[in-house]
């Protein structure tokens, strides 16, 4: 039993290590500027009506994006885990992600990189997931768990 405790706070351990510095950084933008667009649309005066505008990101949005694109939370095969859980709404993503425990990690970083890396081809993922509050359920949903498993055990037990 010890044995599984052990294992269970070194795996949350490195997590940790990965995670904490984005939650500290962006976890309180995200909480306070959850729902709000994550973008506006770039119009000059000098360019001409027949001109596209494009989006221009909050810069919170593009460092969070490119500091989380360059940790272990991404994963590749996130398609797969949309397939094998039949993820098709965001009502979905934010259930999913609410009843997540440290043994539904991948789940966590499947979400994740499904806006992180899918946005860098298909850009207004990362507006929607500002919108839809994705980026902030799972930064809150991963320091729970972390804070979990860190708490330190006294007499067999944690506290």
């Amino acid at each position: 039993m010890e044995h599984d405790y052990q294992y269970r706070k070194q795996i949350v351990l490195g997590y940790k290590e990965t995670v904490m510095p984005l939650v500290l950084r962006y976890l309180p933008w995200f909480e306070k500027n959850g729902t709000q667009t994550a973008t506006s649309q770039y119009r000059d005066e000098a360019i001409s009506e027949h001109s596209m505008a494009f989006p221009v990101y909050n810069s919170m949005v593009i460092n969070f994006v490119k500091e989380a694109s360059r940790t272990n939370l991404m994963d590749k095969n996130y398609r797969y885990l949309y397939t094998r859980n039949r993820i098709q709404s965001h009502d979905d993503e934010r259930r999913l992600i609410q009843q997540a425990t440290w043994q539904e990690w991948d789940i966590l970083r499947g979400i994740l990189s499904y806006y992180v890396l899918g946005g860098m081809s298909k850009g207004m993922l990362w507006n929607e997931a500002v919108e839809e509050q994705i980026f902030c359920l799972i930064l809150q949903k991963m320091k729970e768990i972390i804070e979990y498993w860190d708490r330190p055990v006294v007499a067999g037990r944690m506290e």
